[in-house]
């Protein structure tokens, strides 16, 4: 087994983001783009910039669309081994986001017929499973049944190799009645050790009326360690020895699309190294902080030094 490398399986895809503010695009709107995203390419990309082991497996299609996140995975560090290029004229999947004046998004998406649509377990997906020592999961894989049948795999196999497990709900209210999805959650919350939450997400998993009631259900269920994410809030990190909290770095808001999928793969990269819970969850304040200062779900993802700065800049 690798040296605590990480994985993810899920969506790679594109993001064009309209430069307008409105409602949807039932009308002709100016583009920018395309740029690398996908939450699990984005939790892989910002965890492999700051120095951990990490992999993913996804399908691309043969396309611009591909190679452009090809290429900037693989220049920041990822392991790609396990990246699928479709040869049956699948396309890269894409997003098309635009914002609405309230901060609040418009998407159209297309995943569910792109080549990360149609992932299948292939022998070198099989090879990255086997090298690695944690996985990621995060909800939205697990309502695609491909995808879900794929992961529930590495799940299984990194788990009896003895490894760790990482879940971040990242759900979308429109897809929690999908069916079988409630109880394949179920299924990973019981075998996680490290809980990811965006704040009301807490609430999914327990009848638990507060954020400290929740805390107290999870913890007493097995769980842990506990990471609360509240934005420009800051977060907080529960366990059975006590809380840390970190406050919020203050910045210009550009883009929010990835912050939490950035905070995530800082903490977890920093996690799997050894550090200190104070130190990966600075560091994952810091990286979701710093990912909403650029246009671009991935374009934000930063290396240790440079969050070491940003940090540093806003401690004058």
């Amino acid at each position: 087994m690798a040296d605590k490398q990480l994985l993810t399986v899920g969506e790679v895809l594109v993001e064009i983001v309209a430069t307008t503010k409105g409602d949807g695009f039932r009308a002709a709107q100016p583009l920018i783009g395309p740029f690398p995203s996908g939450a699990p390419a984005i939790f892989v990309d910002q965890a492999a910039r700051i120095g951990a082991g990490a992999a993913i497996i996804s399908r691309v299609g043969a396309d611009d669309f591909g190679r452009v996140n090809l290429d900037r995975l693989s220049a920041d560090g990822v392991n790609i081994a396990g990246i699928a290029i479709a040869e049956d004229g699948a396309p890269t999947g894409s997003a098309f986001v635009r914002y609405r004046e309230d901060g609040s998004r418009a998407f159209v998406f297309n995943i569910a017929h792109s080549a990360c649509g149609q992932l299948e377990l292939t022998a070198e997906a099989e090879a990255v499973i086997d090298t690695s020592s944690h996985i990621h999961v995060m909800g939205t894989a697990l309502s695609s049944p491909g995808l879900s049948k794929l992961l529930k795999t590495a799940i299984a196999r990194i788990k009896a190799q003895g490894g760790t497990l990482s879940f971040d709900p990242n759900l979308r209210p429109e897809i929690l009645d999908t069916p079988g999805l409630r109880p394949a959650l179920g299924e990973v919350l019981a075998q996680t050790d490290v809980f990811l939450p965006s704040g009301d997400e807490i609430f999914l998993f327990t009848e638990a009326q507060d954020e400290d009631g929740a805390v107290k259900d999870l913890l007493a269920r097995g769980i842990p360690e506990i990471v609360v994410k509240r934005g420009a809030k800051g977060a907080s990190h529960f366990c059975a020895a006590g809380r840390t909290d970190v406050a919020p770095l203050k910045v210009e808001e550009i883009d929010p699309t990835g912050a939490g999928d950035c905070f995530g793969g800082a903490f977890v990269g920093m996690w799997l190294m050894g550090h200190s819970v104070e130190e990966a969850l600075a560091y994952a304040n810091a990286a979701g902080a710093h990912a909403v200062t650029k246009v671009g779900p991935m374009e934000g993802a930063a290396t240790r030094a440079e969050l070491d700065q940003f940090m540093k800049d806003r401690t004058r």
